[in-house]
């Protein structure tokens, strides 16, 4: 899913009042969560919190794949405070594989192998 339909997720459950069945489901199932966008937008408070929640319940016991453009330095603004982003790092952190990938992405690479999109030079 990605992190605004979390978001989305979070708020329909808090106003039916499963939000903790929702957290027991992210925590417990699937194998494997993919979180896409993280840091697209902010996380407002309860969402940061249900997040940190799943993982901490899954530290060390279910696999996590999250995407995102921001660097670890920006996550206390996608959360909100940088306590709670020091700590879902900290757990997310301690036993991962990172990737930083760099450059175009491979929609602006195929914009630009097609023509569709030019550099402007600057002079």
């Amino acid at each position: 899913m990605t992190a605004e339909e979390m978001v989305a997720e979070c708020r329909k459950a808090e106003s039916k009042g499963t939000l903790t069945r929702l957290i027991n489901r992210w925590s417990r199932r699937p194998d494997l969560i993919i979180l896409d966008e993280v840091g697209y937008f902010p996380f407002d408070e309860l969402t940061a919190n249900v997040f940190f929640q799943v993982v901490s319940k899954r530290y060390e016991h279910g696999a996590m794949i999250l995407t995102s453009n921001k660097s670890f330095i920006e996550w206390g603004k996608i959360f909100g405070d940088d306590v709670l982003a020091t700590a879902i790092l900290d757990r997310l952190l301690h036993h991962s594989v990172t990737f930083n990938i760099k450059g175009d992405s491979y929609r602006m690479k195929e914009k630009k192998k097609a023509g569709i999109l030019f550099r402007h030079k600057r002079g």
